[in-house]
């Protein structure tokens, strides 16, 4: 039998990326004679990632619509068109037997063109509001996996498969790991730890709540595991200096997330659609602050949508300098609630979402 062609296409931040390696990786699990081809935006992050893991990419040139900015938009209808144009040659050559779109600038024209050659799609929706692409998308798509339920509101509900979010194993399998982590981190094995963790490039408001709130976590002798992100890591090492405390441990990228999440009693994260499938699997008490600066403010509606089952706390952006240490602490001395928030999040999670997709798209692919 003829070995099946896929296209994956989208990118742009490592919560669409991950998810898709992980599919493509289930993919060549399920059959290893798949044949993947990556379709994503030039210059974004996905052009060094998804080659580092072994497979072909394609950039397209694309870019999203600037909100701040009308004169970043000019070259937006341009791009578009030379992106469907460019999108349309790919599938010609290429020849898919079905497209996946995870989100992110590429996925919009891919999945248009191949509505037009006639290639079956499947989205995969990661968030709980679903983005104005996705949506217009959704009409033609065969299927759609989404995380969260209630997405009826967005897409046909006859194509809706709940499937979550594909994570990377390797980041939430914590089991046994707790004493390598504090060996890792140099912590104490008596002291309690906040993890805080704002995504690869970080996020200010975090950084700027842990640095208001330094003296109260000193004062309170617990250890925190740090992670600034590379856009503000000199910045925070110039101000505090290398060795500031033997308790906080300040560092930019948490290069094992595994032993991150193994190492804290309570995290302290953004509320990605990526993030917040790890977080389930982890079934670690956890506290919000979803990013303001993201399309349709999805990151508060997936928080909400975790508050709504009592499996998180949630702290707005706005008020993050303010109350998010005293929340953590507050937190960190609550064994009752930490109990409960652990067991709510875990029933949350689905951690065979790369292969339940994978496998819908082989179905798809007419396997």
């Amino acid at each position: 039998m003829k070995s099946k062609k896929i296209i994956i296409s989208g990118g742009g931040t490592g919560g669409h990326i991950f998810p898709a390696i992980a599919i493509a990786n289930a993919l060549k699990k399920l059959d290893p004679a798949t044949e993947i081809l990556f379709v994503g935006a030039s210059g974004r992050m996905e052009m060094e990632k998804v080659p580092a893991e072994g497979y072909k990419i394609i950039g397209l040139e694309i870019q999203g619509i600037q909100r701040k900015s009308i004169l970043k938009n000019v070259m937006f209808p341009i791009k578009l068109a030379l992106s469907i144009r460019k999108a349309l040659e790919v599938i010609k050559d290429f020849k898919p037997d079905a497209a996946v779109g995870v989100g992110g600038y590429a996925s919009g024209p891919l999945l248009y063109a191949a509505s037009i050659k006639k290639v079956p799609y499947l989205i995969q929706e990661q968030n709980s509001y679903a983005g104005v692409t996705n949506k217009w998308l959704g009409k033609k798509a065969k299927k759609i996996c989404v995380a969260f339920d209630g997405m009826e509101k967005f897409f046909p509900f006859d194509k809706i498969i709940k499937t979550g979010n594909p994570i990377r194993r390797d980041s939430v399998n914590i089991a046994g790991k707790h004493m390598q982590a504090l060996e890792l981190y140099k912590l104490s094995a008596f002291k309690k730890t906040i993890l805080i963790t704002g995504g690869s490039l970080g996020a200010r408001t975090l950084n700027n709540s842990i640095m208001a709130g330094l003296d109260k976590i000193i004062a309170a002798d617990v250890q925190v595991v740090w992670q600034t992100g590379k856009v503000y890591y000199k910045d925070i090492m110039e101000k505090l200096g290398e060795n500031y405390h033997p308790d906080i441990r300040i560092v930019e990228f948490l290069n094992r997330m595994d032993l991150a999440y193994a190492a804290a009693d309570v995290i302290i994260s953004r509320a990605g659609a990526g993030t917040i499938a790890e977080l389930c699997a982890v079934k670690k008490p956890v506290i919000l602050v979803p990013s303001p600066n993201v399309a349709e403010d999805h990151q508060t509606k997936n928080a909400l949508a975790l508050v709504q089952e009592q499996a998180a706390v949630f702290v707005a952006d706005r008020d993050a300098e303010a109350k998010l240490v005293d929340k953590a602490l507050e937190l960190l001395n609550d064994k009752e609630t930490q109990r409960k928030l652990s067991e709510n999040i875990g029933k949350l999670a689905l951690p065979d979402a790369d292969e339940v997709i994978a496998k819908e798209v082989l179905k798809l692919a007419g396997r």
